[in-house]
């Protein structure tokens, strides 16, 4: 499997290509719908830089973190990101701790700024996942060849899961389409009229929940808290607190 390419010299890892192309769509659909809401366009610079930043270095802490033994005897390879090994909580914890505060010192409603960068947040992710075909990771269980071409998976994408002499139920792109379809679900909501504050931060965390607890079930490279799959714990939490958030929305607290 190449996972890079040369241009001038420089070499390019599909990995860190495809988080980038992510980020760049992310930007895109916040700003834009950041100005009908009002967000001035420092602000939103601002915010979106910051979080990416406090993002990526969280991502990368986790997935450190849960693989301490290995990175205690090979420090370096803490910065080499472009290898992989960014876990998406970590930076979605590490991400929305900072919003928190840094939406307060500007003065702006939290989760009317969450909800509005819920929608580039998802579709980031499904594209940043492609990354992960092309370093060979978030990877299933041992399947047969002939049951990936019956679940109508390409051919090329079943060519790359071959890994180890053996081939693997694509987890990656499972979670891909998945977050597809949450971003199309998110849009459409986003469309009707009314829709209170902290509804779309809800449908996120409960969508990415679910989908993450059952992608988790029949992942063979998680990252695990004792013999527990720590996203599992993590999607549960995401799923009570989007719930909470529904349940709740109709306080003061949620008004813009």
């Amino acid at each position: 499997m190449i996972n890079s390419f040369k241009i001038l010299d420089i070499e390019i890892h599909f990995y860190s290509l495809f988080i980038l192309l992510g980020i760049l769509v992310a930007y895109i659909l916040i700003t834009k719908e950041a100005k009908k809401r009002g967000i001035s366009d420092k602000d939103i610079t601002n915010i979106i830089f910051y979080t990416v930043i406090i993002g990526i270095i969280g991502a990368r802490i986790y997935y450190v973190l849960f693989n301490l033994d290995y990175y205690s005897s090979n420090i370096k390879e803490i910065f080499m990101v472009w290898n992989g090994g960014l876990a998406i909580h970590g930076g979605i914890i590490f991400g929305m701790i900072f919003l928190y505060f840094y939406t307060k010192k500007l003065g702006i409603n939290y989760l009317k700024m969450v909800d509005i960068a819920v929608p580039g947040l998802i579709i980031a992710q499904a594209i940043g996942r492609w990354g992960n075909f092309f370093n060979q990771e978030a990877y299933g269980s041992v399947i047969s060849k002939s049951v990936l071409e019956k679940l109508f998976v390409p051919k090329f994408i079943i060519d790359g899961m071959y890994i180890n002499n053996e081939y693997h139920l694509p987890a990656f792109y499972i979670e891909s389409i998945l977050c597809l379809i949450g971003f199309i679900v998110i849009m459409i909501v986003r469309k009707k009229i009314n829709i209170k504050v902290g509804t779309l931060t809800a449908i996120y965390l409960i969508w990415y929940g679910l989908i993450r607890f059952f992608i988790e079930s029949f992942r063979t490279d998680s990252l695990m808290f004792g013999f527990i799959k720590q996203a599992q714990i993590v999607s549960i939490l995401f799923i009570i607190i989007g719930i909470i958030i529904l349940a709740n929305r109709k306080r003061r607290l949620y008004k813009e």
